[in-house]
């Protein structure tokens, strides 16, 4: 987008091949209801395409003259519309040179938030570097990754640089790098997932190799 010395808005293109700015859309925007319920009513009436703020509102309320305002946000913002930025988000999350910090209490944290009892971590657990949320079971290595709520990783198994999503299961032996396990999925037993050259992606609620015992 481009914008006057008041930051008004006077240009804007979804995802332009050859951005004329450095300035980029969060894609978060506040509105006048009204106006904007007029101008998708009027919309629907001739036909108009009005199914994407960037590619159509947006666009549209320039092209009638709307004052139309950009905010300059300085803080941490991260467009995650693929895998690869999907995964480097929660990397950098847990990231001890990244200016997010989730102790902070002054940063709030809007999340559904289940009652889940305490971590348990067994005797053969290895965690470094990484974020456990409540519910999980660690008998493995994790290093660098991200265990959602009620994940388990079990006895021998190895994650890193991983995001385990809520109620996955890393079976015995199994090994996990640079991936992306989807809620409820199943890693059986000594399956190894690399995600070296490309970050993989275990769908919910999938089961890769034999069913491991969900208990």
């Amino acid at each position: 987008m481009n914008t006057d010395a008041n930051n008004r808005i006077v240009e804007f293109e979804e995802k332009p091949a050859q951005p004329k700015s450095t300035k980029a859309s969060m894609g978060i925007y506040i509105f006048d209801w009204q106006r904007l319920r007029n101008m998708l009513v009027t919309a629907e009436k001739s036909k108009v395409g009005m199914s994407d703020f960037g590619k159509n509102v947006i666009p549209n309320y320039l092209e009638s003259g709307e004052s139309v305002y950009a905010y300059e946000f300085s803080g941490y913002w991260k467009d995650v519309g693929t895998i690869e930025s999907l995964w480097e988000a929660n990397m950098e999350y847990i990231s001890p040179e990244n200016a997010l910090d989730s102790r902070n209490r002054q940063w709030k944290i809007y999340s559904r938030n289940l009652i889940s009892p305490p971590n348990f971590l067994g005797a053969n657990a290895h965690v470094e570097d990484s974020l456990v949320v409540d519910g999980c079971f660690v008998d493995g290595t994790v290093k660098h990754s991200i265990l959602s709520t009620g994940a388990q990783v079990r006895e021998g198994a190895e994650v890193l640089d991983s995001v385990i999503m809520s109620g996955a299961i890393i079976g015995q032996g199994a090994k996990i790098k640079r991936a992306i396990i989807g809620e409820g999925a199943i890693i059986s037993d000594g399956v190894e997932i690399d995600g070296t050259d490309e970050v993989q992606v275990v769908g919910y609620n999938e089961v890769v190799g034999v069913a491991t015992d969900e208990d």
